[in-house]
This record gives structure tokens, sequence and C-alpha cells, in this order.
């Protein structure tokens, strides 16, 4: 349940990325009306070309407000995780937007290359170019700072497209001044400069936005946070396979495993996992969904023994980054223990065989458990 001040956050953020978004239609539309008006005078394909481009960042921010809105509404029995992923595809929707206008742009140049065309500026063109520019660096500046604040990748990503543009644009003034001195005509290059140019920055957003989409590692950070958090409650001795999983900008869903003493009670246990999963809402507003438990042998000088030697061997293997949950079991005869290998390793699987064969044969007296986790948040 998401408390008052979750809410407040969620709203303030809301409103922080639909303020700024407009901000960016307004001024996008106005310097499109411009800059067409000074390509369509002058004969200028670059200058149409960034008119146009000026026009799909403002179509872009209304798609950015449109996600934004619809990523806010609140979980329900069909979507219980609620719909943050929705702001993904909005950013995704304005990677294809860019990719359009840029393959668009593309063609527009080459046919001008082809058949080229007579340019014409004038002082109050160049001039008004390069007020343009400068709206645009203040406005990238001021859109990419806003949403990396409040951490929306829409508007992250149009931040740095208005950066580009403004380049672009001063590529265009460039070319201008060339003309007017040398006759030299740049223009249809320039464009399809531009279009390589938009074209690429398309692709990297879209290509950013499937990789969150299809689950990236959460940072270590964050990661170091929450467990640092979970191992300030009275009891628990370690923490690990802590997993993330991402129901939007700062929508996270978390499992993790504790390890405690084997004489822990139920009562206890459950008491320690009810303080866990009040600190961790409280200080990371993550709600914890699962927390499994690695029991540890009390007061065992054996199983001490046992681990220093296990983890003396496995420092040979710099691709194994970790190793937990060891327990020994007299009764029941079984060591049992979990192990990380780095997914860079050569060959993870041939080399996790390995281990559990060399630590199989340093105890052959017990039957030897291991297990492979993944190595989803493990901090270095």
């Amino acid at each position: 349940m998401k408390t008052t001040e979750t809410c407040n956050k969620e709203t303030v953020r809301e409103n922080t990325i639909v303020r700024t978004s407009l901000i960016g239609i307004g001024a996008n539309a106005l310097l499109a009306a411009f800059k067409a008006f000074i390509g369509i005078i002058s004969n200028s394909i670059a200058i149409t070309l960034d008119a146009v481009n000026n026009l799909s960042d403002a179509f872009s921010s209304i798609i950015t407000i449109i996600g934004t809105k619809l990523a806010s509404k609140p979980a329900d029995k069909k979507h219980p995780f609620g719909y943050g992923r929705l702001e993904y595809l909005s950013t995704m929707i304005i990677a294809i937007i860019i990719l359009y206008a840029g393959i668009t742009s593309l063609v527009e140049s080459v046919k001008k290359i082809i058949s080229p065309e007579q340019p014409e500026y004038t002082a109050h063109s160049i001039i008004i170019l390069s007020v343009a520019v400068i709206v645009k660096i203040v406005m990238g500046f001021y859109v990419k700072a806003v949403g990396n604040k409040v951490n929306s990748e829409s508007l992250v990503a149009s931040g740095k497209d208005a950066l580009m543009d403004s380049i672009i644009s001063i590529a265009t003034i460039v070319a201008a001044f060339v003309f007017i001195f040398t006759g030299f005509k740049l223009e249809a290059y320039l464009g399809l400069l531009i279009s390589i140019m938009i074209i690429k920055a398309g692709a990297e957003i879209l290509k950013e936005t499937i990789s969150e989409i299809l689950g990236e590692r959460a940072s270590d950070d964050l990661a170091k946070s929450i467990k640092s958090t979970i191992l300030s409650v009275d009891g628990v001795l370690g923490v690990y396979d802590l997993v993330l999983n991402n129901y939007g900008p700062d929508n996270f869903v978390a499992s993790v495993h504790i390890e405690v003493r084997d004489e822990t009670t139920a009562v206890e246990l459950n008491e320690m996992q009810w303080k866990i999963s009040e600190k961790v809402y409280k200080e990371h507003n993550i709600v914890l969904s699962a927390i499994g438990v690695y029991p540890s042998n009390s007061g065992d000088t054996k199983t001490g023994c046992i681990k220093r030697k296990i983890t003396e061997y496995l420092s040979q293997y710099p691709e194994v980054l970790e190793m937990h949950g060891l327990y020994l079991n007299e009764e029941k005869n079984y060591l049992r223990m979990d192990i990380i290998i780095d997914f860079d390793a050569k060959d993870r699987l041939n080399l996790y065989k390995k281990i559990k064969n060399e630590i199989s044969a340093l105890y052959p007296e017990y039957k030897t458990e291991i297990n492979l986790d993944l190595d989803i948040n493990t901090t270095r």
C-alpha cells in the first residue's frame, strides 16, 4: 500500500514532467515556425529540415505527457504492479518518431544533392537562427536536468535531442556563412549529415529503451544501500540474492534472502521480516514481496573451518563472485551452499561443475549440495 508521502512524490514528479514538456512544446513550436519561414524564403533544405526536426521534438513532448499520464494510473486487478512501464513505451515511440524524421530528411537531402537549388540567406535569417541556437542550448540543459532529477527517460531523451539540435543549427549557420563568402553550397550535404545524426540519436534512444524494458541490472549503489538497510536489523547476519524488478521509473518490487542463526524461532523470524519490509519501504520506497532465509550454524567451529577452507579454495577462481548460505547438517549428513559465477566467465556451467566436483572431493563424508546462483545484484 502506498503512503500519502509516496503518492505526493509521484504527483509532484508527474506535474514536473508535464510542465517541462509543455515548455518544450511551446519552444519547439515557435522554433519550427521561425525556421520553416526562413527555410522557405531562403530556399534552404538544411534549415527546413531543422524546422521539421523541431516539430518532431514538439510532438515528442506531447507523447511524453500522454505516456506520463497513462503511467500514473493506479494499480488494478489486471495490472497489480501498476502502469509505470508505459513511460518506457512512450520513450520508444519518441525514438521511432526521431528515426522517421531522420530517414525522411535523408531521402530529401539525397534528392537535393542530385538536383541542387540556390539558397538565399539574409542577415535577419542568420540572426533568428542564432537566437534559436541559444534557446535550444538552454532548453536542452534544462530539460535534461529535470529529466535526471525526476528519473524520466523521456525528458532526458528530449534534452539530449535538443542539445544535438543546437549543434546542427550551428552547423547550418556555418554553412550559410560559407555560401555567403565563398559561394560554395553545403546545404544538401549538411542536410545529409543532419539526417545521419538524427537517425543515430533515434537508434541510441531506442536501444536504451528496449534494454530498460528487457530488464537491466540495478545500480550497485542502490543494491548496496538496500543491503545496508537490511543488515541494520538485529539478527540479520548476511544479505544475499537481492532481486529488483523494475515496473517503471522509481517503481521496484524486490525479493531477498537473509542469513540468520539456525536457532532463530519462527516468531523471531516473523518479527525480523516485518521490520525489514517496513524499513526498506520507508527508506527506499521499495516493496519486498518475499524474504527467503539461509540458516547459519550457531556456535559451530567445525563449520567455520570448512567455510574458511572453501573460501580459500574459491579464491583461485576470480570468476566466482560470492559464496553464501553455507550450512552444515550433521544429522542429515549434508553440506549446502550457493555460489555466484560472473556472467562474463568463459564457460560458467563447466566451471560450476568443476567446482562442485572438487568441493565434493574435499568433503567426501558429506552429501554436497551447491546451487549456482545468478549474478543479478551482486555488489563488488
